[in-house]
């Protein structure tokens, strides 16, 4: 899967380099979409410019969302959040063969422009391709390969559209958008909610829901233009490329889910909680592998706020169940008997989750709700520590 991954990248990073055309009047512009796929990367789909001109034998897919591995500090710049993508021109039956093998459909919506708004809008994207100006910082919320199609068009067209009122009355929050992709992915959905914060509870603009494909064809339906004093729709008219039905989810298809692993857990913990109490012993193994497991979940997600420029990471209160001194706290439990200030630790660790799931009722972030029984055998065990070991 991994090769297949980098075979895939591979061809999507073959660059057309050509002089710089004179487009003929049979050129036109569409807006690409392609469909959400079945790994998790490919969950949310894609974006592209095409543009064709069968006069000159041009038909080329101009997209945003390519990077390259051999980037200096690649991994480096992924961990820290300073991922440089870039704008890479590819030959459209080259781009077609990846979501032809993974049978995701794809759409074009040609735009109904004059041809020396087509010409502008050719010249803008191949200026994009040059050295010097290809690379971009990425966000995946607020600057990716989707966003910046309507930031293409409104830099070079800005003054003729007409733009469109939409998803205003939604309410939706950057995690609802993105929770309405993942039914078929439990799991992915968990580690999203658990290493982004409340920042993506807020309720997302207009132009912010542009960060989803599918919004972005939506958004491009409903965009006009002014010509000649008169307003017109954008999209002349849609091609179904590859693959005309929509791609629908499963949901619940995975039976093995986050929240039935940590259940399990949780009875786990439940069972050998009340055999300690019975027996007036205390599991220091169990004792240990909690505090160590959430202290170092919760260092991982403090790096990730506070040494990373992940915007989205910022205000994780994941870090109250996942709090990271429990990783330093967790080796005294080893110990056959607790010292004082190790059994009030267990008192601070319980009031945490309280607040935990108070910030969750409030809010404030919404939470995976795979981590409710992880928030109950915590709570209860913490309770245990405090309580019952003097």
């Amino acid at each position: 899967m991994r090769n297949l991954f980098f075979i895939i990248l591979s061809i999507l990073c073959l660059s057309v380099h050509s002089q710089h055309l004179n487009l003929t009047n049979n050129a036109e512009i569409s807006v690409i979409t392609c469909g959400p796929g079945t790994e998790l990367y490919t969950a949310f789909g894609h974006s592209a410019f095409r543009v064709r001109d069968t006069s000159l034998g041009l038909d080329r897919i101009y997209n945003y969302g390519t990077f390259d591995f051999d980037q200096p500090n690649f991994y480096g710049n992924f961990a820290k959040g300073n991922l440089l993508y870039f704008l890479n021109a590819t030959e459209t039956s080259r781009f077609l063969k990846v979501y032809y093998y993974e049978k995701r459909w794809v759409k074009g919506q040609v735009l109904d422009l004059i041809p020396t708004d087509t010409q502008k809008l050719y010249d803008y994207l191949e200026n994009n391709t040059l050295p010097e100006n290809r690379e971009y910082l990425y966000d995946y919320f607020f600057n990716n390969c989707s966003t910046k199609l309507y930031d293409v068009v409104n830099e070079v067209l800005g003054d003729k559209l007409v733009k469109p009122e939409l998803f205003a009355n939604q309410n939706l929050t950057h995690r609802e958008l993105m929770q309405q992709y993942l039914g078929d992915q439990p799991w992915g959905d968990f580690g999203i909610d658990l290493c982004l914060g409340s920042v993506i509870d807020r309720k997302a603009t207009p132009y912010e829901y542009l960060f989803l494909p599918d919004n972005v064809l939506t958004y491009f339906n409903n965009l006009k233009i002014k010509e000649n004093g008169s307003e017109k729709l954008i999209v002349k008219h849609t091609e179904n490329i590859l693959g005309a039905p929509k791609f629908k989810l499963n949901s619940g298809t995975q039976i093995f889910t986050p929240l039935l692993f940590f259940s399990i857990i949780g009875l786990i913990v439940l069972w050998t909680t009340l055999r300690n109490i019975k027996r007036k012993k205390r599991s220091r193994i169990l004792d240990f592998s909690l505090f160590f497991i959430t202290g170092v979940i919760g260092l991982v997600i403090t790096l990730i706020w506070f040494a990373t420029n992940h915007i989205s990471a910022e205000n994780n209160f994941n870090v109250l169940w996942a709090f990271a001194p429990n990783l330093f706290v967790s080796f005294y439990y080893l110990k056959k008997k607790l010292p004082t200030w190790v059994r009030k630790y267990s008192l601070i660790a319980f009031v945490l989750i309280i607040l935990n799931l108070l910030l969750w009722i409030l809010k404030v972030q919404v939470f995976s709700i795979a981590i409710i029984p992880i928030l109950i055998f915590l709570g209860i065990r913490y309770f245990y520590l405090w309580k019952y070991t003097y």
